[in-house]
């Protein structure tokens, strides 16, 4: 039998006996425990790693405000447009028509689009888009007119003239009945001149209208230079290149017997005596010729 007591003195005995020291061993895999409980303790209180720069998941946070409406633009086309001697450059919708073209180049000079002449190998139709008259980027696109304080400043005795002569044609027999034409008429149509549609408007050709005769009875052609808002009046001789703002007034009558032509005339002074008369000009192109010389904006 163990005696009373002998429980607690080899209790106090061991609590008072020294530690033994540890091998190598036994220290190396206190250590590391020990090192594994702090970092797990640390770890609980670091920031999660950034993200790297190229990680979708932070470009995610990034607005795509500047792709917004990218894509589905309307397909533009690049032009100068050229109005009292100055160039501006603008880009603009190919499908937009000739009449919202008009507002835009308002909104760039200050012409309202009543008084503007906007020509591209012939005026431009306000009906019809730039697609279907075949404009192309880099085109040039000239503008003819006057602001509404220039149209003021003008004096009207041009337009007095204008009517006066109208009203004085309407006195006389017919053109081609007269004498002077007569002799001019009476050679017959030239054999080269320009096929003739009648009862049709066309624009002007691309290219210069021939096979026609002057007054002299020589042959004449008609070119008509927009870019430089020119009309150049080409013989055998020469070719005088008139400024379209020049020209007072152009007149034209049918030819009798031949109607699908007309005899023209550019009022190039002040009285009928500076009529430039061409013959067979082919009916369809009558309008666009006064038109491109003359502009309609001249009638406001």
């Amino acid at each position: 039998m163990e005696e009373p007591g002998m429980d607690t003195e080899a209790e106090t005995v061991a609590a008072e006996e020294p530690a033994r020291p540890l091998n190598c061993v036994e220290a190396e895999a206190a250590a590391g425990a020990a090192t594994e409980d702090s970092c797990a303790a640390r770890g609980s209180l670091q920031p999660a790693p950034a993200q790297p720069p190229g990680d979708p998941a932070a470009q995610a946070s990034v607005s795509n405000g500047e792709d917004a409406g990218g894509g589905a633009g309307r397909e533009l086309v690049d032009l100068k447009i050229i109005w009292n001697k100055t160039k501006h450059d603008v880009k603009f919708p190919l499908d937009s028509t000739g009449s919202e073209l008009k507002q835009k180049i308002h909104s760039i000079t200050g012409l309202p689009p009543a008084m503007q002449k906007v020509m591209y190998k012939g005026l431009v139709p306000e009906d019809k888009t730039l697609r279907e008259i075949k404009v192309t980027s880099g085109a040039k696109i000239m503008v003819v007119g006057s602001t509404i304080n220039d149209v003021l400043a003008v004096n009207t005795p041009k337009d007095a003239a204008q009517q006066d002569a109208k009203a004085e044609e309407n006195k006389k027999e017919p053109l081609c009945r007269q004498k002077q034409h007569r002799k001019v008429l009476d050679k017959g149509k030239p054999e080269d001149v320009m096929p003739s549609v009648k009862g049709a408007q066309e624009r002007l050709p691309t290219v210069p209208l021939s096979g026609m005769y002057n007054k002299s009875g020589g042959k004449v052609r008609l070119t008509f230079k927009l870019e430089q808002d020119q009309l150049w009046i080409g013989t055998k001789e020469r070719t005088e290149k008139l400024p379209m703002g020049s020209i007072k007034n152009v007149v034209s009558e049918p030819i009798e017997g031949h109607e699908d032509y007309h005899m023209m005339a550019f009022q190039l002074g002040p009285t009928e005596a500076s009529y430039y008369w061409v013959y067979w000009v082919p009916t369809q192109y009558v309008d666009a010729i006064k038109d491109t010389v003359l502009g309609k904006w001249q009638y406001f």
